[in-house]
């Protein structure tokens, strides 16, 4: 019996009961990318977009776990800790449903960060990162229930990680200008 707990678990709950088809994954990643294209950690712009997302109004319970979810995101992209923490399934629930979580995860990532990104030119890093993730996006029927399976999950899990705070950074140096190097005396 898997474990019926997890924070990506009680979103699908909470999503489901309040009549909102949305999957949790792409809720997160449409937040981490607009985040991470400069949207900034403003709650009423995050909720007019999760509206969006959601085909109506969310209610206040909600309304209250997307603010708690932005108020998470904002913390690790804001942190020394360099780690995100994407809202998927557990490690216990099938290969498959995992994989097409992840697809979810990075098609919302893609869909926040287009929507969001202004005019300004990224890195061939950045690009390529974008890349990986559209890539990513498609690849959730290729894993199968195996070691292989499993460790290729893992490792786009690990990447996926650190790929936001990647973004995140660049966009950051372009929205805001360079600070004065002090001088040394």
């Amino acid at each position: 019996m898997p474990i019926q707990n997890s924070p990506y678990q009680a979103f699908v709950t909470l999503l489901t009961a309040s009549g909102h088809s949305v999957s949790p994954a792409e809720l997160h990643g449409h937040l981490l990318g607009r985040s991470c294209a400069g949207a900034g950690f403003d709650a009423e712009s995050w909720l007019v977009e999760a509206s969006e997302l959601l085909a109506s109004e969310p209610q206040d319970n909600v309304r209250n776990a997307l603010i708690g979810l932005q108020e998470m995101v904002k913390g690790e992209l804001t942190s020394d800790d360099m780690t995100v923490v994407l809202l998927l399934p557990t490690d216990d629930a099938p290969l498959p449903d995992r994989a097409a979580a992840l697809g979810q995860w990075c098609q919302g990532f893609l869909s926040g960060f287009g929507l969001t990104r202004r005019a300004y030119s990224l890195s061939d890093e950045a690009n390529e990162v974008l890349r990986d993730l559209a890539a990513i996006a498609q690849v959730q029927d290729a894993l199968e229930e195996s070691e292989d399976g499993e460790s290729d999950y893992m490792e786009v899990m690990e990447y996926l990680r650190v790929a936001p705070l990647l973004l995140f950074t660049e966009t950051k140096k372009t929205a805001e200008p360079a600070p004065a190097k002090p001088s040394l005396h």
